[in-house]
Formats: C-alpha cells, sequence, structure tokens
C-alpha cells in the first residue's frame, strides 16, 4: 500500500488464478471474434486497429466477463490502495495482435474522463495471459501521478507527454512484466505506456477502472458518457456505475 500510494503503481501476482486467467483469455478471444463478425450488436464500444483492439463495457454484455470485472479480489486491493470508497467507471479489454511495432506512448489516463471530484481513481490491469518484455507489459513512471492539472496527451505521439511536462523525460522507468493472473494498480495520473508485442500470442488483458464515489460529471466528450445526456455536476451513480464491492 504504501509502494503504491508513494509510486503511483504497484504489481500483485496472482491476484486471480492461472487457471481463471486462462478461462477468461479463451471469454475474450471468443467475444473479440463475435464483435469482428458484427454477430454481437450490443452496445459496447468497439475500436478494431491492426494492432490494438479495444472493447468498453464488457461487463454489461457479457456475464462470465462480469464476474472478473466484480471479482472481489481485485475490487478489495482497489479499495484498499486507493484509501477510499470506489464505483465502477467502466472496464475495458485491450488487445495487442502479435508481430506489430505499435506501442501505446506514455499518458496519464484521468485527463481523458469527464470527471469533476474524483481525487484518486485505480485501475487494475490484469494479464490474461504471460506478458513478458517482448509482448508488451506496462511501463511506468514512479511518482508521476503527482503531477495535477495536465492537459490530454496523445497516445499515439511519443513526445506528447514529455512535450507537455519536460521534466518527466528524465525520471526513472520501471517495466512490469506479468505472468498470467498477475494484476497492476496504478493511479489515474501515473505515466505510463505499453512496447509492442513481438511474439506469436495476442496480449490480452481486462481492465478496470474505478473513481472515488462521490464522482460527479464535467462536460468532455466520452464514449461511456455521451448517450447519457448529463450536464455538468451530475452524479455518476446508479446501475451503470455500481459501487465496490458490488457483489
Amino acid at each position: 500500500m504504501d509502494s503504491y500510494r508513494q509510486n503511483g503503481f504497484v504489481r500483485i501476482p496472482n491476484m486471480i488464478t492461472r487457471e481463471e486467467a486462462e478461462f477468461y483469455y479463451g471469454v475474450s478471444e471468443r467475444i473479440i471474434t463475435e464483435f469482428r463478425e458484427q454477430r454481437n450488436t450490443v452496445e459496447a464500444q468497439f475500436v478494431d486497429f491492426d494492432a490494438l483492439v479495444q472493447i468498453v463495457n464488457v461487463w454489461q454484455i457479457d456475464d462470465d466477463i462480469r464476474k472478473l470485472t466484480f471479482h472481489p479480489n481485485v475490487a478489495r486491493a482497489a479499495e484498499i490502495l486507493s484509501g477510499r470508497p470506489l464505483r465502477l467507471w467502466h472496464d475495458h479489454f485491450l488487445a495487442k495482435m502479435p508481430h506489430n511495432d505499435a506501442a501505446t506512448e506514455f499518458h496519464q489516463d484521468q485527463p481523458y474522463w469527464p470527471h469533476a471530484g474524483s481525487l484518486d481513481p485505480i485501475s487494475a490491469w490484469i494479464a490474461l495471459c504471460d506478458v513478458p518484455v517482448e509482448r508488451g507489459p506496462m511501463t511506468f513512471i514512479p511518482e508521476s501521478h503527482q503531477k495535477t492539472g495536465l492537459p490530454v496527451q496523445s497516445l499515439n505521439d511519443p513526445r506528447s507527454l514529455f512535450t507537455i511536462c519536460p521534466e518527466l523525460e528524465y525520471w526513472p522507468r520501471v517495466t512490469l512484466p506479468l505472468k498470467a493472473g498477475d494484476c497492476t494498480f496504478h493511479h489515474g495520473r501515473t505515466a505510463h505506456m505499453a512496447t509492442p508485442n513481438r511474439t506469436d500470442v495476442s496480449r490480452l488483458a481486462h481492465v478496470v477502472i474505478y473513481m472515488d464515489r462521490d464522482t460527479c460529471y464535467r462536460e468532455l466528450a466520452h464514449v461511456v458518457t455521451d448517450p447519457l445526456e448529463l450536464k455538468a455536476g451530475d452524479r455518476l451513480d446508479g446501475p451503470l456505475f455500481p459501487e465496490i464491492p458490488n457483489e
């Protein structure tokens, strides 16, 4: 807990069992295939690039993934690390395809979110397969969560964050390879990136993002809130943003 609060991230091994990770890897592959074949018409956000697939709010469309999103081990760890009552912001799959040179460049997550009053959002990045350095694990900049108020940074521009905040370019970086079932937690302002996947295996991760329980809406375009017709200051609560722990 102290390491997380000082550095803004932590790795926890065996957050779920290897058997669970293998099961959810298979479920994730099935769902991605269904989206690609347009057999699944639900209202989760699906982004399919050559190198990266993202599906948002998978918990709303698949009972198996719902169990993973609300896994008691993950939810309990998130609240302990955050030190605050939490609710779900959203989950999403992140699948990085084999043999590509696409990196996800350094960025903070929180500037992308339409949140007011969320001081300590936290994300769980659950490895559904082994993620050695060659497969695209996360790299973090320790203590970068102390940098508040930065504007949105580009995920595709390796200079974006460092143009906005030049001193971060010279801060230490920590890369965390994971085994299937391991998990990293990172603060919503912790700068992080993921390297390319140069292996034969798709790198699949399930990400669960939590926000402070009293978070309100600020006017900013986002796929999760755009359909909801919210006004600035409205609470992000109710069944779409359930309290944690939920199940």
